[in-house]
């Protein structure tokens, strides 16, 4: 056991672990979730390199001794191999703004850099608030830290949303050709083909990677400086220029202040922004998973378009019976950064003047739902989009029996023909081909060059039929 003592007494500390006294009292007042902060070892990775960088930079402006700021520095970089995250066992839910997360990691370091000068633990030389913490505040290093660790984040997200895109591409191609009745409000709209479809989920995705990919340019503007409140009391002069110079080479990335430290200590507003982006994400790609469920729906019973791989059975009782696992588990993933998105904006809005105590909530919350998300799409690709399968013959019946066709006798003959015709197909059981023939409103020639579905769902070569049409019979409206 080792001594150490903070501002509240003396505690025996066991020897081998590089955390102290602060983070000791800490776990023995949480513990609530049984999930540890590194779990998204996000935010501690960037703590430690901020860490190194503020060392350095009191180094450079002779605020630190240079020894201790080699030891600390050499130390980040043991921290950033991974080595010691068991080291780093606070609880996801804590009181206090994660001011434990920060001493933590003071503590972690600062033990390592006394065991490199004196090969022993304890702050003989290194202190883990007078030297580690040195020129910052709780305040701005870790809210900084939330910001910068978001990054990695989206850099994980943005490719595998590309992907999907580039699978709902590939199935666009593959059904480019299934000609199928579309549908507005669930009910028979007129036709379109499978590809066009999931060309729209293809659109989508893409969509949502630019926009999460937007917001990496903001990560990297930080409050580091502002100390306590963002008057910067207790930061040397030039320590934030020399800090955001030498933490910009150490990420290979542009990090730069931010304009108004006030700002930026008193909103998180950053959180709910990047948490509304993961959540338009999630929403979507559930919709499209819903749509799914609905176009495979069946085999018999339902709309059967699309046939989706077959994973498990889908009933204790039922046999043969096959349920749509890997769209339920996306809407699952929706639902749960919907609620996550919504804690988010609350953490934000009961911030109080000069800081918010929230960051426990938004931090959880937030890598949460980008875990969800990112860790699902691989599997949504792999195990459900690459093996869907069309139901050709099934699409294209419902597409020839589709009383939304007469729409087309609407934009030749008028609106009121068009009805007259639908009632007729409605009543009769019958096709609108059919019925236009039986009413003598076309003849078999017309009908199946206006009536074809496969001429619907080309806009261009349709509006030129029509036309051509009006201009041989000389139809005016």
């Amino acid at each position: 056991m080792r001594k150490e003592h903070d501002c509240l007494g003396e505690m025996d500390v066991p020897d081998e672990n590089y955390y102290g006294i602060q983070t000791i009292r800490v776990q023995s007042v949480s513990g609530l979730l049984g999930v540890p902060v590194i779990r998204y070892p996000y935010l501690h990775r960037c703590l430690v390199h901020m860490k190194k960088a503020s060392a350095l930079a009191n180094k450079e402006i002779g605020a630190l001794n240079p020894t201790i700021a080699d030891a600390i520095a050499q130390a980040a970089d043991l921290v950033l191999t991974g080595k010691y995250d068991d080291q780093f066992p606070l609880d996801m839910f804590q009181g206090g703004g994660y001011t434990c997360v920060n001493m933590n990691v003071n503590e972690v370091l600062a033990n390592l850099a006394n065991e490199i000068l004196t090969e022993h633990k304890g702050y003989d030389k290194v202190h883990p608030n007078t030297h580690v913490n040195m020129g910052q505040s709780t305040n701005d290093v870790v809210t900084s830290a939330e910001h910068l660790c978001v990054y990695p984040a989206i850099d994980k997200l943005v490719p595998q949303l590309w992907a999907l895109s580039e699978a709902f591409d590939k199935k666009a191609k593959e059904f480019a050709d299934v000609v199928k009745v579309g549908r507005t409000c669930l009910q028979d709209a007129v036709p379109m083909t499978l590809g066009q479809e999931f060309s729209g989920y293809a659109e989508f995705c893409r969509r949502q990677a630019q926009n999460v990919a937007s917001l990496r340019e903001e990560c990297f503007t930080l409050i580091v400086g502002a100390t306590a409140v963002g008057t910067g009391m207790g930061a040397a002069p030039g320590y934030k220029e020399a800090f955001y110079r030498i933490l910009s080479e150490e990420l290979g990335e542009k990090v730069v202040c931010a304009s108004n430290l006030f700002d930026g200590m008193q909103n998180d507003d950053f959180y709910v922004k990047v948490s509304a982006a993961v959540k338009q994400a999630a929403s979507g790609i559930s919709k499209i998973a819903k749509d799914l469920r609905l176009l495979s729906s069946g085999p018999r019973a339902g709309f059967c378009e699309i046939s989706l791989p077959a994973l498990s059975p889908g009933s204790s009782i039922m046999p043969g019976k096959i349920n749509p696992i890997i769209p339920e588990l996306a809407c699952q993933v929706a639902q749960q950064t919907i609620g996550n998105d919504m804690v988010i904006s609350m953490a934000f809005e009961q911030g109080e003047l000069e800081i918010s105590c929230w960051a426990p909530t938004l931090y959880k919350n937030l890598f949460e739902s980008f875990d969800l998300l990112t860790n699902f799409i691989p599997l949504f690709i792999d195990k459900c989009i690459s093996g869907i399968e069309a139901n050709r013959e099934r699409c294209h019946k419902e597409a020839e029996e589709t009383l939304a066709l007469a729409t087309v006798v609407g934009e030749t003959l008028g609106y009121e023909e068009g009805v007259r015709v639908a009632h007729y197909a409605s009543e009769h059981r019958l096709t609108v081909k059919q019925a236009v023939l039986e009413m003598q409103v076309m003849t078999q020639k017309e009908a199946d060059w206006l009536l074809d579905p496969a001429l619907l769902v080309d806009p261009e070569k349709m509006a030129t039929a029509i036309a051509q049409w009006k201009k041989e019979k000389n139809v005016i409206k």
